[in-house]
């Protein structure tokens, strides 16, 4: 039988951090009784990554875990999508290796979802008072000058594309999915918007968030390249690149309006818990 819940960690060279994390994210899952999968993708990782997520996987306890290698490093873009792919579950979640948002705040994107919407996805910039540890000033900054580039290109109405917490009824989203294109760290804002332009339900929902030290992005280098991949993504949509996915998308007997049954069985498990973490959204 399918689990309920499938947890994907794109990893790259994040030996570091898992074994720490890993545990964690089991222990949550354990503690809640949710039927669920981690899958770890090990993006071509130069150190001890696929040896530390394997020796983690041995406290999963009841939570099925599975180990997926990129032989080469493709970008997170691309560990995301194959992860996602890879799962057999009615919800899957996209969650950052160093846990910047905790994993507790699964449960708040599960009440988005038991709301009707397909995609829920966390969000520094609708409450900042949740943000524990900030950035370094020039990133925040330089993070909040993209967020508005990224809303003037592409329409997304959006405070915050670039949270690595987003969560996906995938019966409607796989189609997204397959149709992405974006490997590295333009990958959020691409399946947004292919999401948002096929007419699926979004919500960007205030988590608490803390930055850890060691990022994978060089300020000046991955900028230029984000600011590329959001001029490849709009560039896409005028060559009519995407209309296929979203034909895909509306020809799904579960789109534009998704069938919630499914994730509802999850949420109102999850919800009968004591001592739950409930933030106030912004839907949109």
């Amino acid at each position: 039988m399918s689990p309920m819940l499938s947890v994907v960690v794109p990893a790259y060279n994040e030996s570091a951090r898992l074994g720490k994390n890993l545990p964690l994210i089991f222990k949550f899952l354990s503690h809640h009784n949710i039927d669920s999968e981690v899958i770890v993708v090990d993006d071509g990782s130069t150190d001890e990554t696929a040896i530390i997520a394997e020796q983690a996987f041995s406290c999963s306890g009841n939570v099925k875990t599975s180990l997926i290698r990129n032989g080469v490093n493709k970008g997170k873009g691309y560990a995301v999508r194959v992860g996602l792919l890879a799962s057999s579950s009615d919800v899957a979640i996209f969650s950052d290796a160093d846990l910047s948002t905790p994993i507790e705040e699964l449960l708040t994107l599960m009440e988005a979802l038991d709301r009707g919407v397909d995609i829920a996805f966390g969000s520094r910039a609708i409450d900042r008072s949740l943000i524990r540890v900030h950035q370094p000033w020039r990133r925040e900054q330089g993070g909040k000058i993209f967020n508005m580039i990224v809303r003037m290109a592409t329409g997304l109405p959006f405070k915050d594309t670039q949270c690595g917490f987003k969560a996906f009824r995938m019966k409607t989203c796989r189609p997204i999915v397959e149709g992405a294109t974006i490997d590295r760290f333009g990958f959020d804002v691409e399946l947004l918007y292919l999401a948002h332009i096929s007419g699926l339900k979004l919500q960007e929902v205030a988590v608490r968030w803390e930055h850890n030290d060691g990022s994978k992005i060089d300020f000046m280098r991955d900028s230029l390249r984000m600011l590329g991949e959001v001029r490849r993504i709009r560039q896409q949509k005028l060559n009519g690149r995407y209309e296929g996915v979203m034909r895909t998308v509306n020809e799904n007997p579960a789109s534009p309006r998704p069938r919630i049954e499914e994730t509802n069985a999850v949420a109102e498990h999850l919800f009968r818990l004591p001592g739950n973490i409930q933030h106030k959204a912004d839907e949109t």
